[in-house]
């Protein structure tokens, strides 16, 4: 089984509703993903929603601007993204 790289590309995002929205289009989320912080975290550890793929690696691209934007919410996403069990999250620089 190979390892999966996924782009969740945030250019232009610029709330947490966006965010959400940018993760369900990017990730393929299932329908049920209630585009909040705690399902997020959910679906981000749960081995069932990626069931054909091993440990797939999520590349967070063209952060920084909603870093800078809402630093309170991507401190979040941020610690949302670090507890992901099923996924790999990585933040691309430059």
């Amino acid at each position: 089984m190979t390892q999966a790289v996924l782009t969740l590309d945030l250019d232009g995002v610029t709330d947490k509703a966006g965010l959400m929205d940018r993760c369900a289009r990017d990730l393929g989320l299932p329908d049920w993903f209630g585009r909040n912080w705690d399902a997020l975290a959910d679906v981000l550890s749960d081995p069932g929603v990626w069931p054909e793929q091993a440990e797939p690696l999520v590349v967070v691209r063209n952060w920084q601007p909603y870093a800078d934007a809402r630093p309170a919410e991507w401190e979040t996403a941020r610690e949302v993204f670090s507890q992901a069990t099923a996924v790999t999250v990585a933040l691309a620089l430059g």
